[in-house]
């Protein structure tokens, strides 16, 4: 196997020059770098990734926590994380925390360890105090979810704007009896896209009716499923759904076709997200959408932006209201 002293001699440069050109830097004259590159080529040397992360310091690698690989929400984002990390030579460590803070406290000492760059967050379940102390000395962004009163740069949309505009929609289109399927209200979404939908009732003087809103332990198929299922209990059920998840929403479209009521007939529904399985339903679903592949895209520019030393401020991106046949 050929080593870099191999090519030097070969090209007749020093060492150095032959690093220079393999780091693509500007001072070597283009003569040279002619030279080393027909030396590279004929000797099929590869360079050594780990000795030049040791001489820079860097892994070029970034980690991102999510809760669970299972959340098809995450396959964008996570597509347009890992495009723009390859475009700027870094790799991706996807990483699967259960909402785990030992698993948490593992991935999140690579960092510490300079194993690797940088943190992308998109756990809701994050633990803040250790996310916020690990921001203090190393490049750390929030993606999706993240702390309203914090200091770590993020991405993500309004939601509730996109919530109280999906409420808004059912009201104008005849609904007044509107449920609600949420997620826990210790995450930040939740407790926004509740809003959106309070304000909307409160727009059109709708009295709150508590008894509509379900709150959901986790976002699983399931959860959506026997949300409706307590919904549909309900003696004055809603005639229109609203769900802060695509996925509790498609769970609430299979338990209501079982009860063999009609969507959007007996009951109007509306999703949040804009998964690709959205599109796939019988009917297909009315949703908010979300640009999850520029909100990835943009939240790897920002943690290597922060890697080289720059300041990066916060980003909300533009959400968009999706009418389907569930409506």
């Amino acid at each position: 196997m050929a080593t870099i002293q191999d090519v030097a001699r070969k090209a007749g440069v020093s060492v150095a020059t032959v690093s220079r050109v393999l780091n693509n830097q500007n001072v070597v004259a283009k003569e040279t770098t002619i030279k080393v590159e027909k030396a590279i080529k004929e000797l099929n040397y590869e360079p050594s990734v780990l000795g030049r992360n040791l001489r820079t310091s860097e892994s070029r690698l970034l980690l991102v926590l999510i809760p669970s690989i299972a959340n098809p929400f995450y396959t964008e984002i996570i597509k347009g994380i890992e495009d723009t990390a390859i475009e700027k030579d870094y790799n991706i460590l996807l990483c699967e925390t259960g909402s785990n803070p030992k698993r948490e406290a593992i991935y999140i000492n690579l960092v510490r360890n300079r194993l690797a760059d940088g943190v992308i967050s998109m756990d809701p379940a994050v633990d803040k105090v250790r996310l916020t102390e690990l921001a203090n000395k190393y490049p750390v962004v929030q993606c999706s979810e993240y702390d309203k009163a914090g200091t770590i740069s993020y991405v993500t949309i309004d939601s509730e704007l996109a919530a109280y505009q999906a409420v808004r929609y059912l009201i104008q289109i005849g609904h007044k009896r509107i449920g609600l399927i949420n997620s826990d209200n210790k995450y930040l979404y939740a407790r926004e896209r509740y809003e959106g939908y309070i304000k909307a009732l409160n727009e059109f003087e709708i009295p709150i009716n508590t008894d509509w809103i379900y709150n959901v332990e986790s976002v699983k198929f399931q959860d959506g499923q026997q949300a409706m299922r307590s919904l549909l209990d309900q003696p004055d059920r809603p005639t229109a759904i609203f769900a802060d998840s695509d996925v509790l929403a498609i769970g609430a479209l299979k338990e209501i076709n079982s009860s063999g009521l009609n969507v959007p007939k007996d009951i109007a529904l509306v999703g949040f997200d804009n998964i690709d399985f959205s599109n796939m339903t019988y009917p297909t679903l009315t949703t908010i959408s979300q640009p999850m592949y520029e909100m990835g895209s943009a939240s790897a520019n920002m943690i290597i932006q922060k890697i080289s030393g720059k300041k990066v401020g916060n980003i909300i991106l533009n959400h968009e209201f999706v009418i389907r046949e569930s409506t």
